[in-house]
């Protein structure tokens, strides 16, 4: 017999960091631990307040009642925890834990130390000087592949830009930004232009999700920015709370993307990401996988899942080195490629 439980946990950030959508100085998380036989998994419910699904006030209440139901059919649990994608997720990462053991979910050559992932370096909002900072960090470190947050001030957010292009052609340096949400309509049409003329890689989200598009809507905004922009555009925000398998095939077809960003604890975890990952392959829609403020028990399950589904460009992910109380970490970072210390 299983049992089960799970306990809050808060995130410090080493620097306040900055997003369209506001200045974050702690993330909350929930660690779940399930045990059997002397054995203990452990997963983490990473909920993202403010941009989770299942950012509702009976999330406790509903890690609860699956403590109290552990020992169910797990796909009685999917069921019942469908609009649940984060404590979902932290459940079959506990379950695949249990099953492999020290800090393994998917072994592999990752796992093993002999093979690494390519991510990009992540620039993160703030006033220009500071920037300029996190980029020539970057570049020290030997990233060829950057992403920046933009939105809150684009006048400065382009001269950075500029400069960075002037510098690096897009062959030496593949650059690639993240709204967040931060335009509007007819502001996103104008941007996609400058980015275009800066031979930007992608954008991520320009606009923000409808809050009352249905995924069969034929006037999305978004669909219209897809189907006219100069650069690829990638959904993130616009996946969550699409939880049904028709629903999501629904929106890929309708909006056109060029691509989809996949965070596993807001799009239903391995299950919701391999559903996504499917369908998007299907309709020629390329993705890649990102991690969403997770501790480093998250960001490790994530990278030994992103290994396994083989991908062919830059990942978002990263080590948990934002957090000053994060867990011990068995990844490492060696200039932009990710590996795992052997355990």
């Amino acid at each position: 017999m299983k049992s089960a439980k799970f306990f809050k946990y808060i995130l410090e950030f080493k620097n306040p960091s900055g997003t369209s959508r506001g200045i974050l100085h702690t993330k909350e998380t929930f660690i779940l631990e399930i045990s059997e036989n002397g054995k203990k998994g452990i997963g983490e419910c990473g909920l993202f307040r403010g941009l989770s699904y299942d950012d509702v006030p009976e999330y406790e209440e509903k890690l609860n009642w699956l403590c109290e139901n552990i020992n169910e059919d797990s796909e009685f649990l999917k069921h019942e925890l469908k609009y649940f994608p984060s404590i979902w997720f932290g459940y079959e990462q506990a379950i695949l834990n249990l099953k492999h053991g020290e800090s393994l979910y998917f072994p592999s050559e990752f796992t093993d130390g002999k093979s690494s992932i390519k991510i990009n370096g992540l620039i993160w909002m703030g006033h220009a000087d500071f920037m300029q900072q996190q980029i020539e960090e970057k570049l020290e470190l030997g990233f060829d592949c950057i992403k920046l947050k933009i939105g809150v001030d684009w006048n400065s957010e382009r001269e950075i830009l500029k400069k960075l292009r002037t510098k690096f052609p897009e062959e030496k340096l593949e650059l690639r930004v993240d709204a967040n949400g931060g335009f509007t309509f007819e502001e996103a049409k104008n941007v996609l232009k400058e980015l275009a003329d800066l031979e930007i890689h992608s954008i991520e989200q320009p606009i923000k999700k409808s809050e009352v598009r249905s995924p069969k809507s034929e006037d999305s905004l978004m669909a219209q920015l897809c189907a006219e922009t100069p650069i690829p555009i990638a959904l993130d925000e616009e996946l969550i709370g699409i939880v049904d398998f028709e629903d999501k095939k629904q929106l890929l077809e309708t909006i056109k993307p060029q691509f989809i960003i996949l965070k596993p604890s807001l799009v239903g975890g391995f299950s919701g990401t391999d559903e996504w990952i499917s369908l998007a392959e299907n309709l020629e829609i390329g993705w890649w996988i990102t991690s969403a403020l997770e501790s480093s028990i998250g960001l490790n399950s994530i990278a030994q899942y992103t290994f396994n589904k083989k991908p062919k460009i830059p990942q978002g992910l990263g080590t948990g080195g934002l957090f000053t109380n994060n867990f011990d970490s068995v990844l490492e970072l060696n200039g932009d490629q990710l590996s795992m210390k052997k355990v």
